[in-house]
């Protein structure tokens, strides 16, 4: 008995590490802001050049999609889930040579632009609403925190298996562990596909340049880690049950 109970021990040990591992990293990405980045070759003489009406447009409560993402093309920007920024000089005065002091602003998605409908042509509500950028936009918004909310429910359902002393609630967790990485992948697949289909409308400049990055990473590594921590604690509980009624019935017979 003692060394099979070591297994399932060191099994699960690991489950619950790698889930919290991919808890800090889902919550890391959904706080960070360079899921996508644009590296603009020539920034500094295009920042001084449009003035301060960049950052003006860039911030202002009505900067629709074409708008900020302009800005993003021509500054640098980053974007994550809940803010976008773009990088200007620090100084007010716009003629003098900008690329000592160079500051990185950012904005905060509201709410209501997170459910705000997208258009078949970014910023031109005339053009109707596209329907796949829309719900593509809020499934990425709310997926993250649905996984969240799985990883931590399961980990509830564990801490109550380990007070009980009892390993049938590890099949719970594995199962809503891996519905979370089902949610991180989708997670990952609905961002892709939005800034592909962004990017068909609105193309990037000659001189810009982009990339997924480091939260988007994070995201993605999350994903298997999850998957990896729904096995352990599948395998543990389910071979731990087999183990139990083997012992069972021998000690009947």
């Amino acid at each position: 008995g003692a060394m099979m109970d070591n297994r399932f021990a060191t099994a699960l040990v690991i489950a619950c590490v790698l889930s919290l591992i991919s808890t800090i990293y889902m919550a890391a990405s959904i706080g960070t802001d360079f899921w996508y980045e644009y590296h603009t070759l020539s920034p500094a003489e295009n920042v001084s050049e449009a003035g301060r009406s960049i950052w003006e447009e860039f911030v202002s409560k009505d900067a629709d999609e074409k708008t900020y993402t302009d800005a993003l093309f021509r500054c640098n920007g980053t974007v994550g889930l809940w803010r976008r920024c773009i990088t200007v000089p620090k100084n007010s005065h716009w003629y003098s040579p900008p690329e000592n002091d160079m500051t990185t602003n950012c904005i905060s998605f509201s709410l209501s632009d997170q459910f705000v409908e997208k258009y078949i042509e970014p910023g031109n509500h005339n053009s109707g609403t596209d329907l796949n950028r829309t719900y593509l936009w809020r499934l990425q918004f709310l997926l993250p925190f649905v996984s969240i909310g799985l990883m931590c429910f399961g980990a509830l359902i564990g801490l109550c298996a380990c007070a009980c002393r009892s390993l049938y609630p590890a099949i719970a967790t594995g199962v809503l562990h891996f519905l979370a990485g089902l949610c991180t992948l989708g997670l990952v697949g609905c961002y892709v596909a939005g800034i592909e289909l962004l990017h068909r409308k609105l193309p990037l400049p000659e001189d810009v340049r982009g990339e997924f990055g480091w939260s988007f990473c994070l995201a993605c590594v999350s994903a298997p880690l999850q998957f990896m921590a729904a096995a352990l604690f599948i395998w543990a509980a389910r071979t731990n049950r087999k183990e139990f009624t083997l012992l069972k019935a021998y000690r009947v017979a």
